[in-house]
């Protein structure tokens, strides 16, 4: 774990820059304490990040989660109660990993998890335009079209325009010009530039503008604009900021309701993302999915409780991870400590930072996803991988990221479908003299269900005066649907004058008198 330590530190304070306004933001969207937010993005960093398999994925509080928890909080009757639904939702997290669902993340289509990737890309540079011009009204980490604040995505960029900051947007084009001028230029030209990363630089810069500009009431900026970690005046007073579930809730049905809820879609977006990472891991390390359940729901567990909100794995960090260098589990470790020293000796030094700056970051990240070329890409590979895809993107921007990858993956069941109902069976006209037409039918590997479509529309269409041969030498599995489509048709190819000749691998039988006993009495194959 220690042997990529000079990739893992600089990627650590990147992936600790961007998860910092993340977990305070999901936070506030989700209607929880602040702290709780903190708290997730700790033990997702140290708990999370020491126990799964995965060398890339980062861990904390999911904005796909914000939804569940604001309303969980006001149905359970207060975050106390909501904390029972946390810990027992980890519990069912173990349940899963023994039970080894991880399997489940592999049935996702590729082009639906680039899909997601694209889309998670776009949300973050639309979302994230708004605090790049200084305007604050919805918290970091709301990602959803509809937010908390009664805006849309695009009608709150409307809404920046008109409220332009001139001090953040300054320093958001200075933290920019950094980001890209170290990324393009600078680290080339020396291992200072690697190790130095341009995230921390931009920082800096920003904390500097912020004291030289605090006295100037046209380029200073506003507390408002700044990120905001609580500041605990004493060691009792951050202990005070802890909260602890009230388990004599645990006898109302709503909480075990709430519980299974945040299992699924926790373990629903973590496995997307271990998907998602792991195509984006240049070094192509593929994660225990089952492990990453265990270590998901051990770390749900300690969040609830202690406070903290659920957790699973996340794209934005995860996908921070990768593009600053992060190679081993020790990054996201690293950057779990870094929050947690952070909130405990510096929080007035943090929240110093413009959120613009940290806007800044993460436009460059969003853009990492969602280049232009991989629209060019998917274009290039066909409608069946194109539309899934676009899809996919389209229902993450205007919707959330479950509802979208949810059409994308039903998109790319259709196209599955119809592909089944093209390539059940090949059909070959040979011979058309002696006033009979001779069809040969080669039915693919395996035939089911969802190729009864296809072949009933084949053979309704044959002419009389046929003579066909369907040949099921090469299938290895025949759905009992279309024995009983070719035993049905038996009947109509005696009125029609349509003899069938059926070939396989115990022989040739011509017109068979049942099709439901030749096929019971065939040998199974093995695959």
């Amino acid at each position: 774990m220690f042997k990529y330590i000079k990739n893992d530190i600089p990627a650590s304070i990147v992936v600790f820059f961007v998860a910092l306004p993340l977990c305070l933001g999901i936070a506030l969207a989700s209607g929880a304490p602040l702290f709780s937010g903190l708290i997730a993005g700790i033990i997702g960093g140290v708990i999370v990040g020491s126990l799964s398999g995965s060398k890339i994925g980062v861990s904390g509080p999911a904005a796909g989660l914000a939804a569940i928890v604001l309303t969980a909080i006001g149905t359970l009757g207060g975050y106390e109660n909501f904390l029972v639904a946390v810990v027992l939702g980890g519990i069912i997290q173990l349940i899963f990993g023994f039970l080894k669902a991880g399997i489940i993340g592999y049935y996702f289509p590729s082009s639906v998890i680039k899909g997601m990737l694209t889309g998670i890309g776009i949300i973050i540079i639309l979302k994230q335009i708004p605090h790049f011009f200084g305007y604050d009204a919805d918290p970091e980490g709301d990602f959803a079209f509809f937010q908390v604040d009664g805006e849309n995505t695009f009608s709150e960029i409307i809404n920046s325009i008109n409220n332009i900051s001139l001090g953040s947007t300054i320093i958001g084009i200075i933290g920019l010009a950094i980001l890209i001028l170290w990324s393009n230029v600078l680290s080339k030209k020396g291992k200072f530039f690697q190790i130095i990363q341009g995230p921390l630089v931009a920082v800096v810069a920003g904390i500097v503008y912020y004291f030289v500009t605090n006295e100037n009431s046209k380029y200073g900026i506003n507390s408002e604009h700044l990120v905001s970690v609580p500041v605990p005046d004493s060691i009792d007073s951050f202990l005070g900021q802890f909260s602890f579930p009230n388990f004599s809730a645990i006898s109302n049905p709503q909480v075990w309701v709430t519980g299974f809820t945040i299992a699924l879609v926790a373990s629903l977006e973590t496995l997307l993302c271990v998907e998602a990472t792991d195509k984006l891991d240049p070094h192509k390390n593929v994660t225990p999915t089952n492990r990453e359940l265990l270590a998901q729901g051990t770390g749900n567990i300690v969040s609830g409780l202690i406070g903290g909100l659920p957790i699973t794995q996340v794209i934005v960090r995860s996908s921070a991870n990768i593009q600053s260098g992060g190679r081993t589990k020790l990054s996201a470790i690293i950057h779990g400590f870094l929050l947690l020293i952070s909130v405990l000796l510096i929080p007035t030094l943090l929240n110093k930072i413009p959120l613009s700056v940290l806007a800044a970051v993460l436009l460059i990240v969003g853009y990492k996803l969602a280049k232009p070329s991989v629209f060019k890409e998917m274009v290039k590979l066909g409608w069946k991988q194109w539309l899934p895809f676009t899809v996919t993107v389209v229902g993450i921007v205007f919707t959330d990221l479950l509802v979208g990858i949810a059409l994308g993956l039903a998109v790319g069941i259709v196209v599955i479908l119809i592909k089944s109902f093209q390539n059940s069976h090949f059909l070959h006209i040979e011979d058309k003299s002696n006033g009979k037409n001779k069809i040969k039918m080669t039915l693919a590997e395996e035939v089911t269900f969802f190729n009864k479509g296809a072949i009933l529309k084949e053979l309704d269409s044959l002419p009389e005066n046929t003579y066909l041969e369907i040949d099921v030498r090469k299938t290895r599995y025949l759905d009992h649907d279309i024995i009983e489509i070719l035993e049905d048709f038996a009947f109509k190819a005696k009125e029609r004058n349509i003899d069938i000749q059926l070939i396989s691998e115990r022989g040739i039988v011509e017109n068979p008198p049942s099709y439901i006993e030749f096929f019971n009495l065939r040998p199974k194959k093995t695959a």
